[in-house]
């Protein structure tokens, strides 16, 4: 019997476990067109609001690249460099809800069996937010859309009732979600912020509003690293910076590491996973946590923008992963190493005789060498 790569999340049925995230890939009709021929089982689109959005005069996303032989971290393309990570500070879709409405309706009458998730943003703390909120949930699904992803993770929202500030806060999490789910007639997830002290908090506010599923990690706040001969930020504008999201590779151990506390708090629950996923053995750690699906940008945006290679490779290592295990679904391995990550104090230690405290081990100096205090 042949791998089974189509899967059910939320409901919803998917070719593949494979999507492209909520990003500048996702901001057009043809892109997502594109991506759907190209073989993802799911596209979510950029974010969609009802406020004006005016983005920053100048590259909004740029590529961190290291040097193995030297340590050094640029933006700047250079011979010999490998991809570090990704950062942007673009803010929402700055087209309005008018515009994206019949192109929803145009994707889905021509891809009805691809599952198209609308990403939705509002404010919060007021009866005014609250109906935005419903109006958008309403007008995207009433076009078609699959799901509506509740974007409560942006870290580079100067208003503070919006974004990340939302998804800090687990009462105004539950507030939103709840708003939502009263009109939903689909799918609702949650996507969350990874700048927060515990994200299990955060999480459990969104189930408590009804959310479906919970989507981590967004883009971590970060800022640009500065040119150490201009010493100017490597991505600003008129010479001024504000905070970003850094995404890419860099971030894949640590959105396992949010991932990881998700899913073992709720064993039951349904998630999608994000950060630093370019090839299948990325997206296997995920699988391993216990996530449905997984969702994918850096990689995709520098293949084609749409990642039409990053797609076939993600298929073609999923399908030989299986045959090779002896999976026959995503369900024969996810979440089977959930219950490896356990607290610092259960990780076995040598017996009492042979520990020294640490100091015999590399890059600790010798206990009689220590300073007196």
């Amino acid at each position: 019997m042949a791998a089974e790569l189509s899967t059910t999340f939320t409901g919803l049925r998917f070719a593949n476990p494979f999507l492209l995230s909520s990003a500048p890939p996702t901001e057009s009709e043809s892109n997502i067109m594109r991506a759907f021929d190209a073989g993802w089982g799911g596209v979510v689109t950029k974010t969609i609001g009802l406020h004006p959005v005016v983005n920053v005069d100048g590259p909004k996303t740029k590529f961190m690249r290291a040097n193995a032989d030297s340590g050094r971290l640029s933006m700047q393309k250079r011979a010999g460099a490998v991809l570090h990570s990704s950062w942007n500070w673009e803010l929402i879709s700055d087209k309005t809800l008018d515009w994206w409405v019949p192109r929803i309706s145009r994707i889905k009458k021509a891809y009805p069996k691809h599952i198209l998730v609308a990403s939705i943003m509002a404010g919060s703390g007021s009866d005014q937010e609250s109906s935005n909120w419903q109006t958008l949930a309403k007008a995207c699904q009433a076009e078609g859309a699959d799901a509506l992803e509740l974007n409560l993770s942006c870290p580079h929202m100067d208003r503070k009732d919006m974004g990340s500030n939302i998804g800090k806060d687990q009462e105004l999490i539950s507030v939103v979600t709840q708003v939502v789910k009263e009109v939903a007639r689909v799918p609702v997830w949650a996507k969350l912020t990874p700048s927060t002290t515990d994200i299990v908090v955060e999480a459990r506010g969104a189930f408590l509003g009804g959310a479906d599923a919970i989507v981590s990690s967004n883009t971590f706040p970060s800022l640009p690293p500065i040119d150490p001969e201009t010493l100017e930020f490597e991505m600003n504008v008129d010479g001024l910076v504000s905070s970003g999201g850094l995404g890419g590779p860099a971030i894949l151990p640590l959105s396992m590491a949010k991932m990881a506390q998700l899913t073992q708090a709720f064993p039951d629950k349904s998630f999608s996973g994000i950060g630093g996923i370019a090839d299948f053995s990325h997206a296997l750690n995920y699988f391993l946590l216990g996530c449905g699906t997984v969702q994918v940008c850096t990689a995709a945006m520098l293949d084609h923008a749409i990642g039409p290679n990053v797609i076939k490779a993600l298929v073609a290592g999923m399908r030989e992963s299986m045959e090779r295990h002896g999976w026959k679904t995503l369900e024969d391995f996810r979440g089977t190493r959930r219950d490896r990550v356990v607290t610092h104090s259960r990780i076995r230690r040598p017996g009492a005789k042979d520990y020294h405290g640490g100091y015999d081990a590399e890059g600790y100096a010798a206990a009689e060498a220590s300073v007196e205090r």
